[in-house]
Parts: C-alpha cells; sequence; structure tokens
C-alpha cells in the first residue's frame, strides 16, 4: 500500500504559476505510474497529467498540454505537477494517484489508479 499526501497549493493570479508536489511512502515508489487528475466543485474528476515508472513517458490533457509539466524523482518518492500560465478555470482540487497498472491510454481514466491524495486547492483569481 502506499499513502499520497499533496502540497503546494495556494491562491495565485491569473498567468502565475505554482508547483504542486506529491510525496509518497510505503511500497516502492518506482513501481507506481502516477497521474495528476482536478476536480472543481459541481464538475466530475478530470485527467490533468500522468508519468510512467520511469517517467520517460508522460502524458497530458489537451487543454494543459504547454502550461503543465509532470516530473518525478523517484530517489525522493515524489511527483511534480509544475502550473504556469494559470486561467481562473484551473481552479479546483488537485489530486494525484498512482497505480502498478502498465502506463497506457487507460491512465487518463481514473479507473486503473489504486491509491489517491487528500488534494490540494489551486485558486487562480482574475
Amino acid at each position: 500500500q502506499v499513502q499520497l499526501v499533496e502540497s503546494g497549493g495556494g491562491l495565485v493570479q491569473a498567468g502565475g504559476s505554482l508547483r504542486l508536489s506529491c510525496a509518497a511512502s510505503g511500497r516502492t515508489f518506482s513501481s507506481y505510474a502516477m497521474g495528476w487528475f482536478r476536480q472543481a466543485p459541481g464538475n466530475e474528476r478530470e485527467f490533468v497529467a500522468a508519468i510512467s515508472r520511469g517517467g520517460a513517458v508522460t502524458g497530458y490533457a489537451d487543454s494543459m498540454k504547454g502550461r503543465f509539466t509532470i516530473s518525478r524523482d523517484n530517489a525522493k518518492n515524489t511527483v511534480f505537477l509544475q502550473l504556469n500560465a494559470l486561467k481562473p478555470e484551473d481552479t479546483a482540487v488537485y489530486y494525484c494517484a498512482a497505480t502498478t497498472r502498465l502506463f497506457n491510454a487507460a491512465v487518463r481514466t481514473t479507473a486503473p489508479y489504486d491509491y489517491w491524495g487528500q488534494g490540494t486547492q489551486v485558486t487562480v483569481s482574475s
């Protein structure tokens, strides 16, 4: 089992940046592909980005490609999400998630993920 704790959220003006972190404990972190999702009030949880176990392969939601960057440091058991050029519509609770399953198209859905963090709030003011 793995425990995930997100941090780094906050209030930022439009156009600003934030760096989210997700620290993992428990089983070997490098055994997991990792994903970031977000959920705004009244909306379903949506895919943001994912990264393979070794970090060589990444995937992004089309609307976030070019603005957000996912990365990981397996030595520090941490996955990151760099958020740039933030927009008010990026306001949401951001969650990290872990899966032992293969990194394929399914990582863009919530289904493969076995473990979730508690989320960190990102609020972008206009």
